[in-house]
């Protein structure tokens, strides 16, 4: 206490905070500390490398197209030794091109019907991790954009205010 019949106040201790909410939908939340999908969670800090990707493509449409584009072949195969390529007309060749334009067709309908799914991996204490997968593009950039601004905010130190916490600059005059 001071003399003068003024009393001084010991410095408030700091607050911890709670976390800022970055994201949240059923099963899937990013706060700036946490990344919660369903059982699995991670601390943000601890994430490192983050970088996206497309999943594999639907097994059922590979297989259609491997049966089909095999299915053609061999019918081109059976065509070339029996000789039946020579006494064909120009609209059959034309034919047989469409059909060998098929398993492309395939591919494109299988793409866009079951499209693979939006991968988000990263490191987690050096091994690669898939961290968040989901078929909906919309979904996928929002949750992929909460966790970078997450990372961005662990790095330089949290969430405060820079504003409020700096002295402001005064010119000299």
């Amino acid at each position: 206490m001071q003399t003068d019949g003024s009393t001084t106040r010991p410095p408030r201790s700091p607050r911890a905070t709670a976390p800022t909410l970055l994201y949240a939908r059923p099963g899937i939340v990013v706060t700036s500390e946490r990344f919660n999908v369903g059982r699995n969670s991670w601390r943000v800090a601890e994430l490192t490398q983050l970088w996206t990707a497309r999943g594999p493509h639907d097994r059922l449409a590979l297989r259609v197209v491997v049966v089909t584009a095999a299915l053609i072949g061999t019918v081109g195969v059976l065509l070339g030794f029996t000789g039946g390529l020579q006494r064909l007309t120009a609209t059959a060749y034309l034919a047989l091109g469409a059909v060998g334009l098929l398993p492309l067709l395939l591919v494109a309908i299988g793409d866009r019907w079951r499209p693979p799914a939006y991968e988000l991996w990263g490191r987690h204490q050096g091994a690669e991790v898939l961290l968040f997968s989901s078929d909906d593009q919309r979904q996928f950039g929002q949750v992929a954009r909460a966790l970078r601004r997450a990372r961005e905010g662990a790095r330089q130190g949290g969430w405060a205010d820079p504003q409020a916490s700096a002295d402001p600059w005064w010119p000299r005059r």
